[in-house]
């Protein structure tokens, strides 16, 4: 073999063993990156990365942001806040089942709601959620197996979602106003009862309890008012009557003129 093309092989050889190692450098780094028990994967052509028990305490950071589907399962997340995946626009599924999510701030999946179909928020700690916090979103929610707290809120956030199929069973009031609904299903309780209607008569009573509060002491007041100068008006007449005539007159009469 001709010298030139020894050293042609040979610097295409080295050429090739470099770029390998630094690719190699480059995943090796990129693992390191990432929150112990984390990893990327793909699965049917779709980029995923899994942090299924893994032991986290939040949603990690670095994600990467091409990621279609996140498994955040069986961690010990206690809430997500406002805008915690915003730098994953290609997000298509979220498993966020089996944590200690017991609050979702208002804007907690801000930049999901053109893209994400599926969202897993079932065996958590959720009792109360504003509807807010699911604004715009189109994904199927699950919602089941929490401590729900059964009002005219969480009637509202059922409203707003749109709930995965065969999960809606899984929606158990686990306290309520009325101890009858506890252990229901929720959409059983409000094909009977209409929380925010009930909501919405006690604060009308309120209102108009409060109403006629001060009603009846404005009443009372004017009540008050009069028989007090009635009063006033009867001691002063004894008083006149005691005065000599000529006097009498005279205070009968700039009392009558005072009046007028």
């Amino acid at each position: 073999m001709p010298a030139a093309e020894r050293v042609l092989l040979r610097s295409v050889t080295m050429w090739l063993l470099l770029q390998s190692l630094l690719l190699l450098a480059s995943c090796l780094r990129s693992a390191a990156a990432f929150p112990k028990g984390c990893y990327p994967s793909e699965e049917e052509g779709l980029k995923t990365f899994r942090c299924s028990n893994a032991r986290l305490t939040e949603v990690p950071r670095d994600i990467p942001n091409d990621t279609n589907k996140l498994y955040l399962d069986s961690n010990r997340i206690p809430f997500l806040p406002r805008d915690a995946f915003q730098d994953l626009p290609l997000l298509l599924e979220l498993d966020l089942s089996h944590n200690a999510i017991a609050s979702v701030e208002s804007g907690a999946f801000r930049g999901l709601a053109e893209h994400l179909r599926s969202l897993d928020l079932s065996s958590n700690r959720l009792v109360s959620v504003s509807k807010d916090a699911f604004s715009n979103l189109k994904a199927k929610v699950n919602l089941s197996d929490n401590p729900w707290l059964c009002d005219c809120r969480l009637q509202e956030l059922i409203r707003t979602v749109d709930l995965a199929a065969g999960s809606s069973a899984g929606i158990v009031c686990d306290s309520s106003a009325q101890e009858e609904h506890i252990g229901k299903a929720f959409l059983q309780v409000i094909a009977d009862t209409d929380f925010c209607n009930v909501y919405k008569k006690t604060t009308d009573i309120a209102m108009l309890v409060t109403m006629f509060g001060w009603f009846a002491m404005v009443i009372s007041y004017l009540v008050y008012y009069v028989r007090q100068n009635q009063e006033d008006a009867r001691r002063h007449l004894e008083y006149l009557k005691s005065l000599p005539s000529k006097q009498r007159r005279s205070e009968e009469s700039s009392t009558i003129s005072t009046v007028v």
